[in-house]
């Protein structure tokens, strides 16, 4: 049965020069779960707020459970659950008075809310947390708690908005079990998303860019296509990330990435295997194929990833080589009240590294992070960054590193170049040294075009490219990058790992939090958190030898995630 049939949809905002959706059609089924896919800018939020009748479409037709929703929202009310992206839930409420806020706005009362909150509270897992304000959960049960309030008056289509953006890989397959079930149930279900592991796991998708469709069908269907030109490169002796940057120059080669030991390449189609020792590449490398994955498909759709170099990167002045450890951490400790948020963590990061700081969501992975760059004062043990006490000088360390916050932190109401001046006084650069700096983070980072926008106007994307470059603006020794890529797409992914592999060649040591685990992958070691303890420390190879089983002979790094946190779990 259709839930939704959508024929040749358009939607334009006013100022903008491209259309947000372009002659869109497709359908959306009862009891399957159709993924809206692509990167930032797509349209994806706009098709999902078209469905729940909060926005008219220009053009085409819109026919949602029998009835137009543009002019009948009022009957579809009920019938229609819809969880946002954004502003779902309020944070200053507790669990429970959300679910009493939504219940009282979808007409759920007496016994029926009663029932309903006892199964839902089950259903979620949330019903041992019913006091706790909205804004003191966790990612994953923020994200549990607005399913909870979207399912309530039992929809009959169900729209999630970027569900999994921010969210551990374990609450991701609870999220994921929960709504299967809910599919199972006969509901229609719309899950939108920009992270195309997400978009592989749905029975259909509508596949966007830029406000057009590229594709609609089973993701195997498009899959398929790449079969013979996905290839794993292994034995590759020296710095992958050199070797990946060389493969991505040649011509034969349309994408890549690092996954653990072996380079990851995508061919043209009818292009050869290029010669590893033509691209300057040591050791004994040997190719062998690999099946392809939903995202080699959709960045071949797109005429291929954005390359290996960073502009970003060729401007950097090289660090002297000195394999000292420029991060330290001896017992660090952090107590609020009673709970040790961290708790007597060591670890030590040499220059020229990339650390990945991994956990779940609430493990403490944020705190040690903002020790570490002296945001946070430890409660006891060592933190230090190139030999600074940053108990005793955190502000002197702070002008020696570039921190991005997980949250958005420019000024949205200034513009670009206005953000990036500021941020370049922060750092202290002189007035003449300030120009150079802005004018290079402009060229490197394509901001010619945006320089007058306001920020907050951009999309998510350029948001975050925007904060790396006022990291970056000093030059830092050090980098620190808290979920540098959270909810923004492959192709925006694949071009910060570029600039993050580039710089680290020049001798930048970076350390970075992360819920996606092909990006732990580029990482030369990580560190395990749960509970604020950690609990493992280990190259990305190592930790997944670790979790191998006869049961899950080769894990992948999600795979290798979860099975060491259960593992800890049931200690």
């Amino acid at each position: 049965m259709e839930a939704a049939t959508l024929s040749g949809l358009t939607k334009t905002f006013k100022g903008l020069a491209a259309p947000a959706l372009s002659d869109v059609s497709g359908t959306v089924r009862s009891g399957v779960v159709t993924g809206v896919a692509g990167p930032d800018g797509a349209g994806k939020t706009t098709l999902m707020r078209l469905m729940a009748g909060l926005l008219r479409p220009d053009g085409g037709s819109l026919s949602v459970l029998g009835r137009d929703p543009s002019t009948q929202a009022g009957n579809l009310r009920l019938r229609v659950g819809y969880m946002p992206q954004k502003f779902g839930l309020y944070e200053d409420l507790s669990v429970l008075e959300n679910l009493t806020l939504h219940a009282d706005l979808r007409n759920v009362t007496g016994d029926a809310r009663r029932e309903t909150f006892a199964r839902l509270l089950s259903f979620t897992d949330l019903a041992p947390f019913t006091t706790r304000l909205a804004g003191k959960l966790s990612g994953g049960m923020k994200q549990k708690l607005g399913l909870a309030c979207a399912l309530l008056g039992t929809p009959e289509l169900l729209l999630l908005d970027e569900p999994g953006v921010g969210v551990d890989p374990i609450s991701r397959r609870e999220l994921w079990r929960m709504v299967r079930e809910l599919a199972g149930q006969g509901i229609a279900v719309v899950w939108s998303t920009s992270y195309l592991d997400e978009a592989e796991a749905c029975d259909e998708v509508l596949l966007l860019n830029q406000g057009r469709l590229l594709f609609a069908g089973r993701p195997a269907d498009l899959t398929g296509r790449m079969r013979g030109r996905c290839l794993h490169l292994g034995g590759v002796a020296g710095r992958r990330r050199r070797a990946l940057s060389a493969l991505l120059r040649r011509p034969e080669v349309t994408d890549g990435v690092i996954q653990g030991a072996n380079l990851r390449i995508v061919l043209k189609e009818n292009a050869a295997r290029p010669d590893p020792a033509a691209a300057g590449i040591e050791g004994r490398p040997e190719w062998k194929e690999v099946a392809p994955r939903f995202e080699d498909a959709f960045i071949d759709l797109l005429g291929g990833g954005p390359g290996g170099e960073s502009a970003l990167a060729n401007a950097a002045n090289p660090r002297p080589d000195s394999r000292e450890s420029l991060i330290v951490a001896e017992d660090l400790t952090k107590m609020f009240g009673d709970f040790a948020a961290t708790d007597r963590v060591s670890f030590a990061v040499r220059q020229g590294e990339i650390f990945g700081l991994l956990g779940p969501n609430g493990a403490g992975k944020s705190t040690t992070f903002k020790m570490m760059c002296g945001l946070l004062t430890p409660t006891s043990g060592r933190a230090e960054v190139m030999g600074i006490d940053l108990r005793r000088s955190p502000s002197r360390a702070r002008q020696r590193l570039g921190y991005m916050a997980q949250k958005f932190s420019l000024y949205g109401k200034l513009t670009v170049r206005r953000n990036l001046e500021f941020f370049s006084g922060v750092y202290g650069l002189s007035r003449s040294a300030a120009r150079r700096a802005v004018e290079s983070m402009i060229d490197s980072f394509h901001l010619q075009p945006f320089l007058d926008a306001v920020t907050e106007d951009l999309s998510l994307g350029y948001k975050q490219r925007i904060a790396l470059a006022c990291a970056c603006m000093h030059e830092p020794d050090i980098l620190f990058l808290d979920e540098p890529t959270s909810g923004v797409d492959p192709v925006t992914r694949r071009e910060f790992w570029n600039h993050i592999n580039g710089l680290v060649e020049k001798g930048v040591t970076i350390m970075v939090t992360t819920h996606f685990m092909d990006e732990a992958e580029y990482c030369d070691r990580i560190g395990l958190v749960h509970h604020g303890r950690l609990i493992a420390l280990a190259p990305p190879d190592d930790l997944k030898a670790a979790a191998a089983s006869t049961a899950l002979p080769d894990p992948t790094m999600e795979d290798a995630f979860i099975e060491l946190i259960n593992r800890q779990e049931a200690s």
